[in-house]
């Protein structure tokens, strides 16, 4: 039988797709590393937040935990208000702390608390109050905040990290310019696209902030496609002036995105877990003469909700692994699988031309919230977890091998 132009493009698609699938049950097969093992610490089992964040709140030069209402003082995590703390439902309702994060806005040497609400409600930052009781000021970064997964990034390179989100009352996708200079408290808008059809809605999962095209601009991504970094820089290029975009498929609706070359063929990637179904993917860059596809393979579908995703490496070996788990009854059991154990687990990155990746369960009756927090906690140099939920706040404190 003679094929047609268009037939052998599909053929040549369809084998594309079989063979990224193919290789999709591999994904995890592989010998693991180093053993890694946590410490779990619960530092409450109410549900107060679907974040949490580190910082040392008393500079007392501990690390403390910064979740919703609450901040928790190391070393035996005495809880204290920040501020008027509220009543939430696990089976029904949701709080008004979706991601936590910590930095020190005004720069005045302590640190604070980035609080981001309901998706499409105000964000604000909590003033620490330098010991001082009561609590903390609150001061509006933004009126509108919209994305379920937005990012605290440093966009314009100038080491302060700034919020990735949408705005959905404007319709815009923006990026918020953390205050630069002492003492100042305003975040400046810069947008990104201004077709309100475009990864707007308040509700729109997924983005990302790296280098799609290996230009050594880093780009704003969300999962139908990419907007260019300028070459101007970020903070240069005009306020409320369009990025060019790229349309491409990267994927289902999801958590965090991540860029990285996950193959060593010199094009970057992207890593994505889904937000209220099971899958964890890696999309596959390729190029056909001039023109990018994107490739789907698949990690891992045996944890559902993985609505927060964090990238480190935890096992000393150099490369990046990757943290996730359960957004435990995100949808208040209507979503798959919400009734299965919550986990948190770590996945062992094992680099070569068809990546393998290691799943490693950390806990089953815990979970993750809308992101997960990793850092070095107590200052041994290994990276520790937090993470806030509908089954509380914990810790997950990684021991030193004997």
């Amino acid at each position: 039988m003679l094929l047609t132009g268009r037939v052998l493009k599909w053929c040549c698609l369809i084998n594309i797709v079989a063979f990224a699938w193919t290789n999709a049950a591999a994904q995890t097969k592989g010998k693991s590393g180093s053993a890694v093992t946590f410490k779990k610490t619960e530092l409450t089992k109410r549900f107060i937040a679907e974040g949490a964040a580190m910082g040392d709140v008393n500079k007392d030069g501990k690390k403390d935990i910064l979740s919703g209402a609450y901040w928790f003082e190391a070393p035996d995590w005495k809880e204290h208000e920040l501020a008027k703390p509220q009543e939430f439902i696990v089976n029904g309702s949701y709080s008004d702390s979706f991601l936590d994060f910590a930095q020190d806005v005004n720069q005045d040497g302590w640190v604070d608390l980035i609080r981001i609400d309901w998706p499409g409600k105000a964000a604000a930052w909590h003033e620490n109050p330098q010991n001082k009781p009561g609590h903390w000021p609150v001061h509006t970064i933004y009126s509108s905040v919209g994305n379920e997964s937005p990012q605290l990034v440093d966009i314009d390179g100038d080491g302060r990290l700034d919020l990735l989100c949408n705005d959905p009352t404007g319709k815009k996708v923006i990026w918020l310019k953390c205050p630069s200079k002492k003492g100042e408290t305003t975040w400046e808008k810069y947008v990104i696209s201004n077709d309100p059809n475009n990864s707007t809605h308040m509700y729109t999962h997924g983005t990302g902030y790296g280098d799609i095209n290996g230009d050594g601009r880093k780009d704003v991504l969300v999962r139908s496609g990419w907007w260019e970094g300028p070459a101007e820089g970020p903070a240069k290029y005009p306020k409320d002036k369009d990025w060019k975009f790229h349309p491409a498929d990267l994927g289902q609706d999801c958590s965090q995105m991540y860029v990285l070359d996950l193959n060593g063929d010199g094009l970057n990637d992207v890593l994505s877990a889904s937000a209220h179904n099971y899958g964890i993917w890696w999309h596959e860059q390729r190029k056909e003469g001039k023109e990018t596809v994107w490739i789907h393979h698949e990690i891992d579908k045996t944890i559902s909700q993985t609505h927060g995703l964090a990238l480190k490496d935890m096992n000393g070996d150099g490369h990046p692994d990757f943290i996730t788990g359960k957004r435990y009854f995100a949808h208040n059991g209507n979503d798959p699988g919400e009734f299965e154990p919550a986990f948190v687990s770590w996945f062992e990155y094992k680099p070569g031309k068809v990546p393998t990746w290691i799943r490693h369960d950390i806990d089953d009756n815990s979970g993750v919230g809308l992101h997960v927090t990793v850092e070095d906690l107590n200052g041994d140099g290994l990276p520790d977890i937090v993470t806030g939920n509908k089954k509380g706040v914990r810790i997950f404190t990684q021991l030193k091998g004997k």
